[in-house]
């Protein structure tokens, strides 16, 4: 299974930007045994609406059209639901496990996700009560997934 990542907005070079690497390449390396491959990230740029509502609906509809076709969508939303980090792996394998070819971890642009976005979505899932800058949920979100892969490897990265 293919997992994405798709957001609004790039991330610049800097220390973010090599953090986001290095759980990206580790990521890589330990899905391919998995069957998880972690893709390109689709960037797009913020849109230019005077109104907030405008904005996140032109954002929704360019983030759907950039996705896989029947890609499962799981919103990184404020209001999004809460994990564990175990419970978050065993997500990412049964969607694995029942078919899904593509899975979407998708981060909005600073005024939140759009309508058909949110309707879009299977889940909406929260990185805990606080609110994130962007540049650091794609490294919040990023390391998960590295997480998980070792949480299902079986790899002492994550201790209990």
């Amino acid at each position: 299974m293919r997992v994405h990542l798709a957001c609004i907005g790039r991330l610049k070079s800097g220390p973010e930007r090599d953090l986001f690497d290095r759980y990206a390449d580790r990521a890589r390396k330990a899905g391919r045994a998995l069957g998880l491959t972690l893709s390109p990230v689709i960037e797009l740029p913020e849109a230019r609406a005077p109104r907030a509502e405008d904005r996140k609906a032109a954002e929704a509809e360019a983030l759907l059209a950039a996705l896989p076709a029947g890609a499962v969508i799981v919103a990184l939303d404020e209001g999004g639901k809460t994990m564990t980090s175990e419970r978050f792996a065993q997500m990412l394998e049964q969607h694995k496990d029942t078919g899904s070819s593509d899975l979407a971890l998708v981060i909005g642009g600073p005024d939140g996700h759009g309508e058909a976005l949110l309707q879009a979505s299977r889940m909406s899932l929260a990185l805990g009560p606080m609110t994130w800058p962007h540049q650091i949920a794609r490294v919040l979100i990023c390391e998960q997934v590295y997480r998980a892969i070792t949480i299902l490897s079986g790899h002492p990265y994550h201790r209990t």
